[in-house]
Protein backbone atom coordinates (compact mmCIF):
# COMPACT_ATOMS: atom_id res chain seq x y z
CA UNK A 1 0.00 0.00 0.00
CA UNK A 2 2.34 2.76 -1.59
CA UNK A 3 0.80 4.05 -4.18
CA UNK A 4 1.01 7.90 -3.03
CA UNK A 5 4.75 7.21 -1.89
CA UNK A 6 6.42 10.36 -2.39
CA UNK A 7 3.55 12.60 -2.67
CA UNK A 8 2.40 15.16 -0.06
CA UNK A 9 -1.30 16.32 0.27
CA UNK A 10 -3.05 19.22 2.13
CA UNK A 11 -5.84 18.82 3.13
CA UNK A 12 -8.68 20.91 4.76
CA UNK A 13 -11.18 19.96 7.22
CA UNK A 14 -8.85 16.78 7.98
CA UNK A 15 -9.62 17.22 11.59
CA UNK A 16 -12.69 15.02 11.62
CA UNK A 17 -15.25 13.46 9.05
CA UNK A 18 -13.88 13.10 4.95
CA UNK A 19 -11.22 14.45 5.61
CA UNK A 20 -9.81 13.12 8.19
CA UNK A 21 -10.80 9.61 6.79
CA UNK A 22 -8.62 11.12 3.72
CA UNK A 23 -5.72 11.89 5.68
CA UNK A 24 -5.42 8.57 7.29
CA UNK A 25 -5.81 6.60 4.06
CA UNK A 26 -3.73 9.32 2.00
CA UNK A 27 -0.76 8.26 4.92
CA UNK A 28 -1.27 4.42 4.75
CA UNK A 29 -0.70 4.51 0.86
CA UNK A 30 2.68 6.24 1.69
CA UNK A 31 2.01 10.04 1.58
CA UNK A 32 3.15 13.06 3.66
CA UNK A 33 0.07 15.01 5.08
CA UNK A 34 -0.26 18.62 6.25
CA UNK A 35 -4.02 19.16 7.66
CA UNK A 36 -5.43 22.86 7.54
CA UNK A 37 -8.11 23.15 10.09
CA UNK A 38 -9.38 25.29 12.74
CA UNK A 39 -9.58 22.38 15.07
CA UNK A 40 -6.17 22.14 16.85
CA UNK A 41 -6.93 18.85 19.54
CA UNK A 42 -8.72 16.69 16.92
CA UNK A 43 -5.57 17.60 14.27
CA UNK A 44 -3.22 16.92 16.54
CA UNK A 45 -5.15 13.76 17.12
CA UNK A 46 -4.96 12.74 13.98
CA UNK A 47 -0.78 13.49 13.47
CA UNK A 48 -0.54 11.57 16.51
CA UNK A 49 -1.97 8.45 14.82
CA UNK A 50 -0.65 8.96 11.77
CA UNK A 51 3.24 9.59 12.90
CA UNK A 52 2.85 6.78 15.58
CA UNK A 53 2.34 4.22 12.34
CA UNK A 54 5.56 5.29 10.78
CA UNK A 55 4.06 8.54 8.52
CA UNK A 56 4.80 11.97 8.17
CA UNK A 57 1.79 14.71 9.15
CA UNK A 58 1.80 18.02 10.73
CA UNK A 59 -1.30 20.63 11.49
CA UNK A 60 -1.19 23.94 9.98
CA UNK A 61 -4.17 26.00 11.98
CA UNK A 62 -6.24 27.66 8.83
CA UNK A 63 -9.62 29.63 8.73
CA UNK A 64 -10.12 27.98 4.92
CA UNK A 65 -12.26 31.78 4.09
CA UNK A 66 -8.91 34.17 5.12
CA UNK A 67 -6.49 34.36 1.74
CA UNK A 68 -3.79 34.64 4.53
CA UNK A 69 -4.14 31.57 6.43
CA UNK A 70 -4.48 29.71 3.07
CA UNK A 71 -1.73 31.08 1.56
CA UNK A 72 0.54 30.27 5.00
CA UNK A 73 -0.99 26.77 4.65
CA UNK A 74 0.50 26.01 1.31
CA UNK A 75 4.00 27.52 2.07
CA UNK A 76 3.88 25.42 4.96
CA UNK A 77 4.24 22.40 3.42
CA UNK A 78 5.98 23.36 0.49
CA UNK A 79 8.70 23.90 3.64
CA UNK A 80 8.19 21.06 4.74
CA UNK A 81 7.89 18.81 2.92
CA UNK A 82 9.86 20.45 -0.32
CA UNK A 83 6.76 20.43 -2.45
CA UNK A 84 3.44 19.66 -3.04
CA UNK A 85 1.51 17.36 -4.99
CA UNK A 86 -1.98 16.96 -4.16
CA UNK A 87 -4.85 19.42 -2.55
CA UNK A 88 -7.80 17.83 -0.86
CA UNK A 89 -10.72 21.20 -0.32
CA UNK A 90 -12.59 18.78 2.36
CA UNK A 91 -13.73 21.37 4.41
CA UNK A 92 -17.67 22.25 5.00
CA UNK A 93 -20.47 23.44 6.90
CA UNK A 94 -24.30 23.43 6.40
CA UNK A 95 -27.16 25.80 7.68
CA UNK A 96 -30.73 23.60 6.91
CA UNK A 97 -32.76 27.08 5.88
CA UNK A 98 -34.49 27.65 3.32
CA UNK A 99 -33.63 30.99 1.44
CA UNK A 100 -36.25 33.13 3.26
CA UNK A 101 -34.98 31.52 6.94
CA UNK A 102 -31.41 32.58 5.95
CA UNK A 103 -29.48 35.30 7.45
CA UNK A 104 -27.07 37.34 5.60
CA UNK A 105 -24.30 36.18 7.58
CA UNK A 106 -25.19 32.49 7.39
CA UNK A 107 -25.52 32.69 3.59
CA UNK A 108 -22.01 34.87 3.56
CA UNK A 109 -20.39 32.30 5.77
CA UNK A 110 -21.12 28.87 4.33
CA UNK A 111 -20.13 30.34 1.05
CA UNK A 112 -17.19 31.44 2.43
CA UNK A 113 -16.21 27.97 4.12
CA UNK A 114 -17.72 25.64 1.47
CA UNK A 115 -16.96 27.69 -2.17
CA UNK A 116 -14.76 30.77 -1.41
CA UNK A 117 -12.06 28.60 0.35
CA UNK A 118 -12.09 26.36 -2.77
CA UNK A 119 -10.70 29.21 -4.85
CA UNK A 120 -8.26 30.34 -2.07
CA UNK A 121 -6.23 27.27 -1.60
CA UNK A 122 -6.24 26.78 -5.38
CA UNK A 123 -5.34 29.90 -6.07
CA UNK A 124 -2.23 29.24 -3.99
CA UNK A 125 -1.83 25.36 -4.39
CA UNK A 126 -1.34 25.49 -8.02
CA UNK A 127 1.49 27.33 -8.54
CA UNK A 128 3.42 25.12 -6.35
CA UNK A 129 2.22 21.97 -7.45
CA UNK A 130 2.85 22.87 -11.31
CA UNK A 131 6.35 23.33 -9.62
CA UNK A 132 6.15 20.02 -8.62
CA UNK A 133 5.61 19.22 -12.33
CA UNK A 134 1.83 18.47 -11.65
CA UNK A 135 -0.52 16.73 -9.88
CA UNK A 136 -3.88 16.78 -8.50
CA UNK A 137 -6.71 19.25 -6.83
CA UNK A 138 -9.78 17.18 -5.52
CA UNK A 139 -12.66 18.93 -4.59
CA UNK A 140 -15.47 17.73 -1.94
CA UNK A 141 -18.91 18.56 -3.19
CA UNK A 142 -22.14 16.95 -2.32
CA UNK A 143 -24.78 15.17 -4.11
CA UNK A 144 -26.90 18.30 -3.81
CA UNK A 145 -24.33 20.70 -5.47
CA UNK A 146 -25.93 18.21 -8.66
CA UNK A 147 -29.69 18.24 -7.57
CA UNK A 148 -31.73 20.85 -5.14
CA UNK A 149 -31.89 19.93 -1.42
CA UNK A 150 -35.31 21.11 0.83
CA UNK A 151 -33.89 23.85 3.50
CA UNK A 152 -30.48 23.77 2.52
CA UNK A 153 -30.28 27.06 -0.15
CA UNK A 154 -26.92 28.45 0.84
CA UNK A 155 -25.19 24.47 0.74
CA UNK A 156 -26.86 23.45 -2.70
CA UNK A 157 -25.76 26.89 -4.09
CA UNK A 158 -22.08 26.48 -2.51
CA UNK A 159 -21.68 23.07 -3.05
CA UNK A 160 -23.06 23.11 -7.26
CA UNK A 161 -20.57 26.18 -7.56
CA UNK A 162 -18.30 23.58 -6.56
CA UNK A 163 -18.76 21.34 -9.21
CA UNK A 164 -18.61 23.84 -12.08
CA UNK A 165 -15.23 25.45 -10.27
CA UNK A 166 -14.03 21.78 -10.63
CA UNK A 167 -14.69 21.81 -14.58
CA UNK A 168 -13.47 25.52 -15.07
CA UNK A 169 -10.10 24.74 -13.10
CA UNK A 170 -9.48 21.28 -15.12
CA UNK A 171 -9.54 23.57 -18.21
CA UNK A 172 -7.70 25.79 -17.22
CA UNK A 173 -4.45 24.17 -15.58
CA UNK A 174 -4.65 20.57 -17.85
CA UNK A 175 -1.62 22.35 -19.69
CA UNK A 176 0.20 22.49 -16.17
CA UNK A 177 -0.39 19.15 -15.63
CA UNK A 178 -3.11 19.54 -12.83
CA UNK A 179 -5.98 16.81 -12.81
CA UNK A 180 -8.79 18.73 -11.07
CA UNK A 181 -11.73 16.45 -10.21
CA UNK A 182 -15.20 16.66 -7.59
CA UNK A 183 -16.18 13.90 -5.61
CA UNK A 184 -20.59 14.49 -5.11
CA UNK A 185 -20.96 12.43 -1.48
CA UNK A 186 -24.23 11.23 -0.74
CA UNK A 187 -25.43 11.07 3.03
CA UNK A 188 -22.38 10.04 4.89
CA UNK A 189 -21.91 9.28 8.58
CA UNK A 190 -19.71 12.46 10.01
CA UNK A 191 -20.11 15.08 12.52
CA UNK A 192 -21.70 17.11 10.23
CA UNK A 193 -24.40 15.29 9.20
CA UNK A 194 -25.72 14.71 12.86
CA UNK A 195 -25.21 18.92 13.09
CA UNK A 196 -27.89 18.78 10.19
CA UNK A 197 -30.07 16.24 12.64
CA UNK A 198 -29.93 18.77 15.71
CA UNK A 199 -30.86 21.62 12.95
CA UNK A 200 -33.79 19.90 11.81
CA UNK A 201 -34.80 19.56 15.50
CA UNK A 202 -34.31 15.43 14.46
CA UNK A 203 -32.69 12.86 16.67
CA UNK A 204 -29.44 11.64 15.23
CA UNK A 205 -30.67 7.94 14.98
CA UNK A 206 -34.12 8.72 13.25
CA UNK A 207 -32.14 11.19 11.20
CA UNK A 208 -29.14 8.21 10.12
CA UNK A 209 -31.95 5.57 9.37
CA UNK A 210 -33.65 7.97 6.69
CA UNK A 211 -30.25 8.84 5.03
CA UNK A 212 -29.83 5.15 4.57
CA UNK A 213 -33.50 4.37 2.73
CA UNK A 214 -31.11 4.38 -0.93
CA UNK A 215 -30.58 1.48 -3.28
CA UNK A 216 -27.63 -0.29 -1.65
CA UNK A 217 -29.47 0.15 1.80
CA UNK A 218 -26.74 2.17 3.87
CA UNK A 219 -25.48 5.25 4.45
CA UNK A 220 -21.94 5.98 3.31
CA UNK A 221 -18.67 5.96 5.46
CA UNK A 222 -16.23 8.63 5.38
CA UNK A 223 -13.74 5.58 4.36
CA UNK A 224 -15.79 5.28 1.20
CA UNK A 225 -15.30 8.96 0.12
CA UNK A 226 -11.91 8.39 1.08
CA UNK A 227 -11.40 5.25 -1.35
CA UNK A 228 -12.82 7.53 -4.12
CA UNK A 229 -10.26 10.37 -2.96
CA UNK A 230 -7.50 7.86 -3.47
CA UNK A 231 -8.80 6.49 -7.21
CA UNK A 232 -8.97 10.13 -8.28
CA UNK A 233 -5.49 11.21 -6.54
CA UNK A 234 -3.51 8.39 -7.72
CA UNK A 235 -2.26 6.48 -11.26
CA UNK A 236 -5.15 5.05 -11.99
CA UNK A 237 -7.11 8.04 -12.85
CA UNK A 238 -4.30 9.59 -15.10
CA UNK A 239 -6.94 10.26 -18.06
CA UNK A 240 -9.37 11.57 -15.43
CA UNK A 241 -10.08 15.35 -15.28
CA UNK A 242 -12.88 17.88 -15.16
CA UNK A 243 -15.06 14.85 -13.83
CA UNK A 244 -17.80 14.64 -10.89
CA UNK A 245 -17.52 11.59 -9.22
CA UNK A 246 -20.95 10.67 -7.46
CA UNK A 247 -20.75 8.35 -4.22
CA UNK A 248 -23.83 8.42 -3.09
CA UNK A 249 -25.01 4.64 -2.47
CA UNK A 250 -27.26 5.34 -5.74
CA UNK A 251 -29.79 8.02 -4.43
CA UNK A 252 -29.07 10.16 -7.36
CA UNK A 253 -29.71 7.33 -9.84
CA UNK A 254 -33.29 7.33 -10.31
Amino acid sequence: MNGLSGKSALITGGASGIGRATAMLFAAEGASIAIADLNSAASSDVVRLITGQGGRAFFVPCDVSRALDCERAVRHIVEQFGHLDILINSAGIIRRAAVTETEEEEWDRVLAVNLKSVFLLSKYAIPAIAQAGGGTIINISSGWGLVGGRKAASYCASKGGVVLLTKAMALDHAPQKIRVNCICPGDTDTPMLRNEAAQLGETAEAFLIDAARRPLGRIGTPEDIARAALFLAGDASSFVTGTTLVVDGGGLAG
